[in-house]
């Protein structure tokens, strides 16, 4: 299977682990060692980016306490079940660091704190995704689990993940493709 880096996971309606039931994940890492990706849909509802800041001790309590509410209040999505305690960054291209990995030519992933002071202090990438956790598969296993009709496969789109509100992303992500939950079918064609 061609690498599948830079492309976005639909869950199917018989997605046994109900941990990612009507999940969109962004691969940011695919090949032979396996994958890694970030759930883009799923939001931690009790956490705030101020919190993060807070924990972190990355800035001046006051500064922090002055950044805009658009700032303070963004919100904090869970990437996955794997490493919950660490953050990961979505950010546009426009962001570099030494620590950037280059998801697509449009995207970068940095798990690096410097790229939170950046969001918080600027200068901030044009557009970025904060989530605690990721996913990842075993060499095979997620060639495996399409196989078995787990996934559908959805071309990266900047709007899918930076302009669409949560919980619209997996209906859009369906309508990318051109079909809708009531159009799913949980049964695998095999040829």
């Amino acid at each position: 299977m061609n690498s599948l880096e830079g492309q976005f996971l639909v869950a199917m309606p018989g997605m046994e682990d109900e941990r990612f039931a009507e999940s969109v994940i962004l691969l940011v890492g695919h090949g032979d060692e396996g994958a890694m990706g970030l759930v883009v849909n799923q939001e931690l509802g009790s956490l705030k980016f101020a919190d993060i800041l807070d924990e972190l001790d990355l800035g001046d309590p006051d500064a922090v306490i002055r950044l805009p509410d658009r700032i303070r209040d963004r919100i904090v999505m869970r990437g996955g079940p794997v490493e919950r305690g660490r953050g990961f960054v979505l950010h546009t291209a426009d962001y570099h660091s030494g620590n950037t990995y280059k998801v697509t030519e449009e995207i970068g992933l940095t798990a690096t704190l410097d790229v939170l002071r950046a969001m918080a202090f600027g200068p901030a990438p044009k557009a970025s995704f904060f989530a605690l956790g990721c996913c990842g598969w075993s060499p095979g296993q997620l060639e495996h689990e399409i196989g078995e009709n787990g996934w559908l496969t959805v071309p990266f789109n900047s709007k899918l993940l930076f302009d669409t509100p949560v919980e619209e992303r997996y209906q859009k992500a369906l309508e990318s493709l051109h079909i809708t939950r009531a159009t799913l079918s949980t049964d695998a064609g095999h040829a």
